[in-house]
């Protein structure tokens, strides 16, 4: 059964970066270290910080997230409803939260496919 997306989702993904999440001052220097504003430096951050969370996740949790993403990007949203909620510990804002997230989006399937193709798949 297909898990309806809830915007949730989105906003759990995002709270490793989030200053509420426990203070890890290694985790902070890296998040800090990245302009979030460069596809190339975001997509190190995410494989540095959120590839080892995406997978600790089941197979059915991270399609979830997956699933949830795709959705909010296929139907236009601006993503202002999780940028607004969470207090990052970038140095920048996120210029361009569609773009941002697209980034995101990319890097969930590339750990993804992965996980799959190395057998590594959580149930």
């Amino acid at each position: 059964m297909k898990r309806k997306p809830e915007y949730f989702v989105l906003r759990g993904l995002l709270f490793l970066f989030d200053i509420e999440n426990t203070h890890d001052d290694a985790r902070e220097k890296i998040i800090v270290s990245k302009n979030v504003n460069d596809e190339d430096e975001l997509t190190e951050l995410f494989d540095i910080l959120m590839r080892p969370e995406f997978l600790s996740y089941t197979v059915g949790e991270r399609k979830w997230c997956v699933d949830t993403l795709k959705h909010y990007m296929e139907i236009g949203d601006s993503f202002d409803a999780v940028f607004t909620k969470i207090t990052t510990y970038f140095d920048d804002d996120v210029e361009d939260q569609r773009k941002f997230m697209t980034v995101l989006l990319e890097c969930l399937e590339k750990y993804q496919l992965e996980s799959l193709k190395d057998g590594s798949a959580n149930d």
